[in-house]
């Protein structure tokens, strides 16, 4: 997987996703971002370079994110920390649990405030 085919999923899943909307894109410490256009709608997401080659698909280490995919994915993804899903260079990846996992960061703050409200 691919730089690009990581941003292209991130858009894909927003597309697909309701509440999301159109992302903007930018760049966070050298490394592309993505966030909802519309404010309070969800957490952004930066792909990262890793060690190996591996990329990364970072996010705000403050948020549970990471945490709520290790719940849910335990044996599914990897992780570093409590900030990033990583993509091993010439792994495999569940697409679907990858997808998920955006969509959710994507509407981290409609989510919480759902809980809340």
């Amino acid at each position: 997987m691919t730089p690009d085919d990581l941003k292209a999923l991130i858009h894909d899943v927003a597309a697909r996703t309701p509440g999301i909307g159109p992302l903007q894109e930018s760049l966070k410490w050298g490394e592309p971002s993505f966030a909802p256009v519309k404010r309070n709608v969800g957490s952004s997401i930066r792909i990262g370079h890793g060690k190996d080659g591996d990329l990364a698909l970072m996010f705000i280490c403050h948020t549970n994110l990471v945490e709520e995919f290790r719940a849910l994915y335990p044996e599914t993804l990897s992780y570093e920390g409590t900030r990033a899903i990583v993509v091993e260079a010439g792994g495999t990846v569940d697409m679907d649990a990858l997808s998920h996992c955006i969509g959710l960061a994507l509407t981290y703050k409609l989510r919480k405030r759902a809980k809340t409200g």
